[in-house]
């Protein structure tokens, strides 16, 4: 692994195709183990618990998966005490995994295109989804839950990773509901108390969001529900202490090929570049009418942060200038990066008395897993960190670790290339720490030459430096979603 400045791009590429593709080999494997092989040393002040979820597994006894956010999730812990650091990691029992690995076969069908064997015929108007708990893991009101979007948390035991079974949030959420897989940490903008606020979404000819916070102890505090013309696809929104803000991209759902069995649901969705994105600001209080206002056209995942200012919104998001999809690729290893658009960070300022909405390009280099400081959720920040591209243009894997500064407007970059792949960084606080960038930054790494994954540990104030500590898995970890740092610790 190497550190890297910024520099003009190079004509051969940062990365190989097949170390690339080897980061995703399944893990049926489950580990628990003291980390002994580090690199540096870890920060004695660093302690609590970093849990990562992802895809797993690949294939299902042989059966790939034609797209990895289809594959089954499985969460790893890290608990750091002491300078040393403890792995494990568990597959969430979900009805769906059990019911696989007891038939030794695929018995359902992915969002992204995964299909079970058969063909159509095998597979048209199936339309039970498996609840796959692979995209984020969250701890919060002493529950630690395992989410997917499209249906009910999955809560695990923080200690040992063990599934204990479907949560309904005390009945916030009803059987065969669902609940985002991106709830937002509010740091405590209502009379100093910090609260979970997440969402549900039902799409459809047109889409309802209902919002929903939760006080520290999982209690519900309130919810409301606000409907919009159209399809919406929504794996995100931005916070601040007065709204929530969704940004509806432009995209359209044409089931028929889902319904006949011929393509995953998500496979079904178009991309219209003369449509405008819209963003709705929907009010926290619940009373206030839900405010909708047109922006340039591109597609968002992931928001960084949002705030207010001057009567205006300010929303940083990861845009895409079209939807992400696999461009005509049998599967996803056989993706060409040239013709799949790459992330940029944008930034939204919003005018609420003009109802307009100016966009700036903040950082032009591909980019995704926007983190920062937890305290400045909803507050102005000066500094975002992004998994990014190794090379300043173009698309390509994620290999290094940009810091972005609001205030100087000036990048800095760790790079792991060439054999080295970035999942999402997590930024934990120094204890006692004044400054907004004092800390550290949590990474899960592949390192394609050990063909074993890294949990890198970088000080947050000189990425560039290079990291403080790396502790080499004996294993390798599939690519991953997202995840958390709580700090508690849930070691031996």
């Amino acid at each position: 692994m190497t550190t890297t400045q910024s520099k003009p791009a190079s004509p051969s590429p940062s990365f190989s195709v097949e170390d690339w593709v080897s980061g995703y080999r399944s893990q049926p494997e489950e580990y628990s183990y003291w980390v002994t092989d580090i690199t540096g040393e870890i920060p004695v002040e660093l302690e609590g618990t970093l849990f990562r979820n992802g895809p797993g597994l690949m294939d299902v006894f042989g059966h790939p998966v034609k797209h990895p956010f289809d594959g089954d999730g499985m969460v790893s812990s890290i608990a750091f005490r002491a300078g040393k650091a403890y792995y494990r990691n568990r597959y969430v029992r979900t009805e769906g995994y059990v019911a696989e690995q007891a038939a030794e076969k695929p018995l359902y069908r992915g969002v992204f295109g995964t299909q079970k064997p058969g063909g159509p015929l095998a597979n048209a108007f199936d339309l039970k989804l498996k609840n796959i708990a692979n995209t984020h893991i969250v701890y919060w009101g002493d529950k630690l839950l395992a989410l997917w979007e499209a249906a009910e948390p999955h809560r695990l035991d923080p200690k040992t990773l063990s599934t204990i079974g479907l949560d309904y949030l005390d009945g916030l959420i009803q059987p065969g509901g669902a609940f985002t897989a991106h709830p937002k940490f509010d740091p405590g903008h209502h009379g100093g108390q910090p609260r979970l606020v997440g969402f549900s979404l039902k799409a459809g000819l047109s889409s309802t969001i209902t919002l929903c916070e939760l006080d520290p102890k999982g209690k519900l505090l309130g919810q409301h529900s606000h409907t919009v013309p159209g399809f919406a696809f929504l794996h995100d929104f931005a916070l601040t202490p007065n709204y929530a803000i969704f940004f509806q991209n432009p995209v359209s759902f044409g089931p028929l090929p889902f319904l006949l069995g011929f393509k995953g649901a998500a496979e079904c969705i178009s991309f219209d570049s003369k449509q405008p994105t819209r963003i709705l600001l929907i009010p926290r209080n619940g009373q206030d009418p839900m405010q909708v206002i047109e922006t340039d056209p591109c597609f968002v995942f992931h928001h960084a942060n949002a705030f207010e200012q001057d009567g205006q919104i300010v929303v940083d998001s990861i845009c895409y200038d079209r939807f992400p999809t696999l461009e005509g690729a049998s599967d996803y290893k056989t993706v060409d990066f040239d013709t799949v658009p790459a992330g940029e960070l944008w930034r939204f300022t919003i005018n609420l008395e003009r109802q307009t909405a100016e966009v700036e390009t903040l950082v032009s280099r591909c980019v995704e897993f926007p983190t920062l400081h937890p305290d400045l959720v909803g507050r102005a920040h000066r500094y975002l960190y992004l998994g990014a591209a190794h090379q300043p243009q173009g698309n390509a894997p994620l290999q290094a670790l940009l810091k972005w500064d609001a205030e100087t407007r000036h990048t800095s970059v760790w790079s792991a290339a060439p054999r080295g792949f970035m999942g999402e960084p997590v930024f934990v606080p120094r204890p006692q720490g004044q400054a907004e960038d004092d800390g550290w930054l949590i990474v899960l790494i592949y390192n394609a030459e050990r063909r074993c994954s890294d949990v890198v540990i970088l000080a947050a104030q000189d990425i560039t430096a290079g990291p403080l500590a790396q502790l080499k898995l004996t294993h390798h970890v599939p690519y991953g979603l997202h995840g958390s740092f709580v700090p508690h610790y849930f070691g031996p």
